[in-house]
């Protein structure tokens, strides 16, 4: 049966790990049906939620580059079921990434929720397209809140994703998250405060002081 994020990771190589850790079993009798070559509406609101992601490409001399990429909430954006797109802006401009996926276009992302424990694994080929080339691609995918200069536009064709389980995702929580959770205790701190406030002066009020 399919299982198309596997059917990419697993090689020989991964075969002969699997069978030397007694897991390869697991794998080989899998019953399922996991292709996952098109985006769901689970996948299609994770990925709206999300402010950063890690994006794995490999130079030619074989060596990987992991970087990190973060933006406004929803900077990464669903085309559609089977694309994604994302503004790049510029940073210390090594263009690592640049240059490795323009000699091999087949990159691995990472889209992380600490504070839910879940991660999606996805598989894409990236394609780098100048923001003239597209401008209505470009325009979908610029933030006009957010101040970074774009340089181009990053549009990836999905190849596999897949979940993982939430073992050993130690739980994080943003600074918007915390704020949240906290403000009804503040809004009911201020009330308190208030009303202390009020009962205060009625005392004043009552003994003349």
């Amino acid at each position: 049966m399919a299982y198309g994020f596997l059917d990419i990771a697993v090689t020989p190589s991964v075969r002969a790990a699997q069978a030397m850790m007694g897991s390869d079993h697991v794998w080989q009798d899998f019953k399922g049906h996991r292709a996952f070559d098109a985006f769901t509406p689970r996948e299609i609101a994770f990925i709206a939620e999300r402010d950063s992601f890690y994006m794995a490409s490999v130079s030619e001399t074989g060596w990987p580059y992991v970087q990190h990429r973060g933006g406004p909430r929803g900077f990464l954006k669903v085309m559609d079921e089977k694309t994604l797109a994302f503004a790049d802006y510029r940073g210390n401009r090594q263009y690592i990434s640049l240059g490795n996926l323009a000699a091999d276009d087949r990159a691995a992302l990472i889209l992380m929720d600490y504070a839910g424990r879940a991660r999606l694994k996805i598989y894409a080929h990236v394609e780098a397209v100048p923001l003239e080339a597209d401008p209505l691609l470009a325009e979908r995918v610029r933030d006009p809140a957010y101040k970074a200069k774009p340089e181009r536009v990053f549009r990836l064709r999905l190849v596999a994703f897949d979940w993982n389980c939430p073992q050993h995702i130690t739980p994080r929580f943003t600074e918007a998250e915390v704020a949240a959770v906290v403000r009804p205790l503040r809004e009911r701190i201020a009330a308190l405060e208030a009303e202390n406030s009020d009962l205060r002066a009625q005392l004043a009020t009552c003994t003349g002081g």
